[in-house]
């Protein structure tokens, strides 16, 4: 469908964009989306590779049960220049003395 566009129909609808946004709103608009995008990238390869990781230390369970794999504990980081949002991943249990 959109490859059927023609192009002063695709002309009309960036100046629709414009006169709706702003032309002061859309840079932000797109250098907010890359941000996204890239923090998007970069999510989906520490998944790829926390699930890849997982399966190895899985088969080598498997193969060995003696061996215990030895992982360092996995931490939420914020975006670039946002300190209010980090956390880490799971709190240390406390326990109450008596």
């Amino acid at each position: 469908m959109i490859g059927n566009l023609k192009p002063l129909e695709i002309l009309l609808i960036i100046a629709v964009i414009v006169l709706l946004f702003g032309a002061k709103k859309l840079p932000e608009m797109a250098r907010s989306l890359g941000k996204s995008a890239r923090i998007l990238k970069s999510e989906a390869k520490a998944m790829k590779k926390d699930g890849e990781a997982e399966d190895a230390a899985t088969a080598a369970t498997v193969a060995d049960p003696a061996q215990q794999p030895t992982t360092a504990p996995r931490t939420i980081q914020a975006a670039p220049g946002d300190v209010t949002s980090a956390r880490p991943v799971s709190e240390p249990n406390h326990t109450a003395k008596s």
